[in-house]
């Protein structure tokens, strides 16, 4: 009960505005070793193997001594299986499961020369999405209500545009989700503003959402499963999402639901509806499940689940791996 109780006091500060301006110590790049520690999908039944129609590949929790590691919030995987997550103060993470894959550093996400002085809680970065061709970055920053592009490798900032439509949303629960669809649209949701059919508002950017040339944003709703608000997305295909949703209650603490939405015709108004697929409350693996990556081993297509600590000490950062059915999208 004790451990539940904290849960709400955090997700309440969760929902509070920002503490006012403070001097924290500069944050610079360095190395970084994570452990992972193996975990059973369910702690009652180690041999379950599924959850929903995703089966299990893998579960662990990975710890750091490094003050900076947490919080996470959004990640991509590498070819080579090693991670880049980013966290929501604006810290990046490469890392891998072995310790020897890829790069293993910590460092913050560049700044523009004006901004270089705000405090570490400004820059809550929720969502990231990447050009694999250009190798460019785009971040979705909550508090700040802006999207920003980066050059490749995240070496500079290239753009960032405050969008009116983001701005309307509330600074603790805006832009949450963001997805880079197939054909180069962006798709991003918010987590606590809402349309006039009381779903998630939900932006389609016809083009770059960091420039201030590109035409504005056109409007759109997400239904997600009843009580939880959407963390993170990711593109199955032209057609096909998979949305990562997060709630909070007194029984459970903190679960979330794993959802299939098929895209209708992307207009002004469109609905977007979350089919349930699989769900993630005590015994099996939970916390706060923020962040969503694909990757491809073998031929076959791999979905990573991450959790955000809130560098909390009575929370965990999980990472979960499942392998996606060929048949969910057919």
């Amino acid at each position: 009960m004790s451990r539940i109780a904290l849960i709400l006091l955090l997700a309440v500060l969760l929902l509070s505005p920002p503490s006012p301006p403070h001097k924290t110590a500069a944050r610079v790049a360095g190395s970084l070793l994570v452990t992972a520690h193996p975990l059973p999908l369910d702690s009652d039944d180690p041999a379950l193997d599924h959850a929903g129609p995703f089966r299990f590949l893998g579960g662990w929790q990975l710890t750091s001594t490094h003050a900076d590691f947490g919080g996470l919030s959004s990640m991509l995987i590498h070819p080579d299986g090693s991670m880049l997550g980013l966290s929501d103060s604006g810290t990046l993470f490469g890392f891998s499961l072995d310790g020897k894959t890829g790069r293993q550093f910590v460092a913050p996400l560049p700044v523009r020369p004006a901004e270089k002085d705000l405090p570490g809680w400004t820059w809550d970065s929720e969502a990231q999405v990447f050009d694999p061709a250009t190798g460019k970055h785009w971040v979705s920053f909550e508090l700040i209500q802006r999207i920003c592009r980066y050059s490749s490798g995240f070496a500079s900032v290239e753009s960032c545009k405050e969008w009116p439509a983001v701005k309307r949303w509330p600074e603790t629960g805006g832009g949450e989700a963001m997805v880079r669809l197939p054909d180069g649209r962006f798709l991003l949701f918010s987590e606590y503003g809402y349309g006039k059919d009381g779903g998630n508002d939900v932006l389609l950017f016809q083009q770059d959402p960091a420039e201030s040339r590109s035409v504005p944003p056109l409007r759109l709703s997400y239904r997600p499963p009843q009580g939880y608000r959407p963390t993170d997305a990711v593109a199955l295909d032209d057609t096909h999402l998979l949305v990562l949703n997060r709630r909070v209650t007194l029984h459970e603490g903190f679960t979330a639901v794993l959802a299939l939405v098929k895209l209708p015709p992307l207009r002004a108004g469109a609905v977007l509806v979350a089919q349930d697929l699989a769900r993630f409350a005590p015994p099996l693996l939970a916390d706060n499940l923020e962040a969503l990556a694909l990757s491809t081993e073998n031929g076959r297509r791999v979905l990573w689940i991450g959790s955000d600590d809130n560098h909390e000490f009575f929370q965990r950062t999980l990472l979960l791996k499942f392998e996606v059915p060929v048949t969910l999208t057919q």
